[in-house]
């Protein structure tokens, strides 16, 4: 009983510090407000094209765009949404079967596959929006998987808007160079860079500053933890995580010296 009441604070702590997309993306306004100009001119707007996003792992490029789509969810509910995560696909070659089973398409092989998707994605109906998480997983020899994807938005009477995440900044200029040999073939480009230590300092504190109470860790703790991280990958998710383990060895201890405190009145 003792230990619930001392402990309930270290539980809403951990809680907060999750990896989860939260309402508002501290450092992110920038980034939020291309990406959710993006989704209207081309999806609202009806205007086939491509949008590549790069940046570093934990610079919130996926927790970004989940919040936008969420935003935006009502205004793009005419539109048909499909988001794949490259690195759940067994080779390159699975994004076209993966797409045809969102879309509804019958299943076929090979060249035929992607005719059918590309005379979908020609015909008259809703605009689609694809966001490929991971994008770097579809690079191959020849790179035809990805040069196909980014082609389609391109073709004649196309509804397809297309998005891709991956870590590289070089990708579209290193795997996509023909691209540029298209009047406005090439993506436009997007890249989160790493969180500064004040902008992680920000992220902590606006999530412990939900726990009610005394503050669990220390305002120098968090600077510290965020100058750290911010010097190694600035990966937000780092600092969520050594945060919410320095909770858990703090809670362990409380928890060991709660057990060994006499109990009120005496008794044994």
């Amino acid at each position: 009983r003792l230990f619930r009441q001392e402990g309930t604070c270290y539980q809403q702590a951990k809680q907060v510090l999750h990896a989860a997309v939260p309402d508002r993306l501290q450092g992110r306004e920038r980034e939020t407000g291309i990406l959710r100009q993006f989704l209207r001119e081309h999806v609202l707007g009806r205007r086939p094209g491509s949008l590549y996003v790069s940046g570093a792992p934990g610079t919130g490029k996926t927790a970004c765009l989940s919040r936008v789509l969420l935003d935006c969810k009502d205004e793009l509910a005419r539109s048909k949404t499909v988001v794949l995560n490259c690195m759940a696909l067994g080779s390159p070659q699975s994004v076209f079967p993966a797409l045809a089973q969102h879309l509804g398409l019958p299943v076929a092989t090979g060249r035929e596959r992607i005719r059918s998707l590309e005379k979908h994605l020609t015909a008259q109906g809703p605009m689609v929006l694809l966001v490929l998480d991971e994008l770097d997983q579809l690079e191959s020899k020849g790179q035809d998987v990805l040069y196909t994807l980014f082609e389609w938005p391109w073709l004649p009477s196309s509804r397809l808007v297309l998005v891709g995440l991956a870590n590289a900044l070089d990708l579209t200029d290193r795997s996509l160079a023909r691209l540029g040999a298209h009047a406005a073939g090439s993506p436009q480009l997007l890249h989160f860079p790493p969180y500064t230590k004040e902008q992680l300092t920000r992220i902590l504190q606006e999530r412990l500053g939900q726990v009610a109470g005394d503050p669990v860790l220390d305002s120098a703790a968090l600077q510290f933890c965020a100058r750290k991280v911010s010097a190694v990958s600035g990966d937000a998710r780092k600092a969520l995580d050594v945060c919410r383990r320095a909770v858990e060895v703090v809670e362990l201890e409380v928890r060991g010296q709660t057990l060994l405190k006499p109990l009120p009145g005496g008794e044994s």
